[in-house]
């Protein structure tokens, strides 16, 4: 690869640093792990420059890296733990008065909640990937990625939303359906 080339590729990468860190920090749930896990993928993207075709889809490809390092680091090192949104550091103690700094704190519990398939999945969707592409990088097929997506979305409402027995006028009707 010449020297022209190597300076696209590397300008590629730097944009890229913001979505590999948020699907890092989706899949492994601690923003310090997230940034190892970029970071290693751009080494790693960077150390295989000359086996990328230009013109094929560079953010995939990188996806790909990531997802691949993040599951062999996590098979054997076990080094990644499960996000416990129940822990003591997670849970506020007091009302909080923000409203959209809660919401997406909500969001980041309610993704944590997912099966690690659905959370990917999502997390490649927002990250702009079309279904198709997802299904590359998770190597599973598109009807799979479809459930997932549809499952993970589901669940995200569900949590969002909350109990269906704080819901107005739900206390009415179930007191009827036990009497």
């Amino acid at each position: 690869m010449s020297n022209g080339n190597d300076d696209q590729f590397r300008r590629e990468l730097v944009e890229m640093v913001p979505s590999l860190r948020a699907f890092g920090r989706g899949l492994c749930g601690n923003r310090d792990l997230a940034d190892d896990l970029a970071q290693e993928t751009l080494m790693k993207a960077w150390a295989a420059r000359a086996s990328y075709t230009p013109g094929t889809n560079f953010r995939g490809w990188l996806f790909r890296i990531l997802r691949n390092h993040f599951y062999t680091v996590a098979g054997v090192a076990k080094r990644f733990v499960a996000y416990d949104p129940d822990a003591p550091s997670h849970v506020q103690s007091t009302q909080a008065t923000q409203g959209s700094g809660i919401l997406l704190e909500d969001l980041q519990r309610a993704l944590a909640t997912l099966p690690v398939e659905q959370r990917e999945a999502l997390l490649l969707m927002e990250s702009g990937l079309q279904w198709d592409e997802i299904a590359r990088v998770m190597e599973c097929p598109l009807g799979t990625v479809k459930s997932r997506i549809t499952r993970g979305r589901a669940a995200l409402k569900r949590y969002m939303d909350g109990p269906i027995d704080m819901l107005p006028g739900r206390d009415a009707g179930r007191q009827r359906l036990e009497s």
